[in-house]
């Protein structure tokens, strides 16, 4: 019998698709995954992908994910994706072009544009904002009739439901949403092209409408299944770890290291590479560091990261001062885009070297809450951990002991689950 509920959560990532099924006590039915085609680089700067690809990944995962439900009627589902991962589609919602991806640092002359009308706490300043991604989109595509500006997850969602009018809180930031007041500031509407269109903003987890036929009958899921409004794969995580209370706190221990602590208050500071979401009655304060596992991986490989780690002392300084970066330039805690890695000296014991490096981005890590906190935003009491690097028990001390407070593995990784909570109605009290 297909009567109990199914609740449905999407990760479309740079690399794959994910899928989570869970039933209305938020237990794990099933899970589906996929691999996206690489990102393209035709250009300094520029990385893109074809929308079509996401569509026929996701679509693919959905048809595994709905055989493994063979009891449950999938009721729900949300969307979380890279933000500001951004592209132009006609009026019929066909893209015009490839996306730019969230990490594309093209758009230059765009965010000069952008500067000279923007507030200075603006989060869409900045070439990698979806506002710039927007300009520059129209300057390379030129289109001639009414077109979209839409996220990753605007259009994905867009597909199922058939309705270009949509986005989220927390995808809409960094194209110049104002989510304390709700709307698309003035300044924005000035810098924007003719012909465009801005998706209406919705809070993540809001009903838009039901799947379309079209869409039900390429994933296999009951065209009476509800699409929500969605959110970024960021703040997915966030919920997946239950982050809910002013002053608990999530470090992401990827290729990248990000830090996130729940404020009562907003925190909007770019020039110190910090930005806040909407999350539910509170705010989600975070900034994202350069540094993280990418820096090891050019040295370690995983069963080597794993013995060396083994053998460090993590109550004892290395007595190494590295700043550990994978090239130049930094975003948060230091935001500087000529900063260069401090990776000297190298000592010819690898366990030593290794203890440098985790030590450098332990501090990387403190000196991001604190950077948040001089800010405004709590100290946290408590660190949960997400990603590769949370497995890492000498690592977890390490941070421990510089951070000053306790540091736990998040009991949930997955931004797949964040968003199957919004889709079950969980999560943000929205």
């Amino acid at each position: 019998m297909r009567g109990r509920a199914a609740f449905i959560g999407l990760d479309l990532g740079t690399s794959g698709c994910r899928a989570v099924a869970i039933d209305a006590a938020a237990a794990p039915l099933a899970e589906a995954r996929s691999a996206l085609p690489d990102s393209t680089r035709p250009a300094p700067g520029r990385v893109e992908q074809h929308p079509e690809d996401w569509w026929q990944t996701l679509t693919e995962v959905l048809r595994t994910l709905v055989a493994a439900l063979p009891d449950h009627r999938p009721a729900a589902l949300a969307v979380a994706a890279t933000s500001p991962t951004l592209l132009l589609a006609d009026a019929a919602g066909d893209p015009l072009g490839p996306a730019l991806m969230y990490d594309d640092q093209s758009a230059h002359q765009a965010g000069a544009r952008i500067a000279a009308r923007a507030p200075t706490n603006s989060v869409a300043r900045g070439p990698g904002s979806g506002l710039a991604k927007l300009l520059a989109l129209h300057d390379r595509l030129a289109p001639t009739g009414p077109y979209w500006a839409l996220h990753q997850a605007d259009w994905v969602t867009a597909r199922f439901t058939g309705t270009l009018a949509t986005s989220d809180w927390h995808n809409a930031l960094k194209l110049g949403h104002d989510p304390e007041q709700a709307r698309w500031p003035e300044w924005v509407g000035a810098l924007l092209p003719p012909g465009v269109r801005l998706p209406q903003v919705l809070a993540p987890g809001a009903v838009i409408a039901p799947l379309a036929p079209a869409a039900a009958a390429a994933t296999g899921l009951p065209p009476t299944t509800q699409v929500v409004a969605g959110t970024t794969d960021s703040t997915a995580a966030a919920l997946a770890a239950g982050l809910a209370r002013p002053g608990e706190a999530l470090t992401s221990l990827g290729t990248t290291l990000v830090v996130k602590v729940v404020s009562p208050h907003r925190i909007e500071a770019p020039e110190h590479g910090v930005y806040s979401h909407r999350y539910g009655a509170h705010w989600l304060v975070g900034g994202g560091s350069n540094s993280g596992a990418g820096v090891l991986r050019r040295e370690f490989d995983d069963a080597t990261l794993a013995t060396l780690s083994a053998r460090i002392d993590p109550e004892h300084d290395s007595g190494l001062d590295y700043y550990p970066l994978p090239g130049i330039g930094e975003r948060f805690p230091r935001p500087d885009p000529h900063l260069a890695p401090r990776l000297e000296p190298h000592p010819g014991d690898p366990v030593h070297r290794l203890h440098g490096l985790l030590e450098g981005i332990a501090r990387i890590e403190a000196e991001g809450y604190a950077r948040l906190a001089e800010l405004g935003a709590p100290t946290p009491q408590k660190v949960l951990s997400i990603g590769g690097g949370a497995r890492n028990p000498t690592w977890t001390r390490l941070r421990a002991r510089l951070l000053g407070c306790s540091v736990l593995r998040a009991p949930h990784q997955e931004a797949a689950l964040g968003a199957a909570l919004l889709a079950r109605g969980a999560g943000v009290d929205t």
